[in-house]
């Protein structure tokens, strides 16, 4: 499955985790914890998007996003990590 999810997501090239969830049909821990290995691997950033209506009743599933990171470098949209 972490194969089709890699050609899925890069072909789409962002998705929330509650589009992943839903068009694979697991729940949204499980699609993290897939998730989580092209993360280690480089290859996915995952990001917070900000509800734009102000409100909290928006699901943490729809508001996480997944990036899939293109291998040329002219691709590559930088994210800013802060260091505690």
């Amino acid at each position: 499955m972490l194969l089709t999810i890699r050609d899925f997501l890069s072909e789409k090239g962002i998705c929330t985790l509650a589009e992943l969830s839903q068009h694979f049909e697991v729940d949204p821990e499980a699609m993290q914890a897939m998730l989580s290995h092209w993360v280690r691997k480089g290859k996915v950033v995952e990001e917070s998007s900000g509800c734009k209506q102000g409100c909290v009743s928006c699901g943490p599933e729809q508001l996480i996003v997944y990036r899939w990171l293109s291998s040329s470098h002219y691709d590559l949209i930088p994210v800013c990590v802060q260091s505690d």
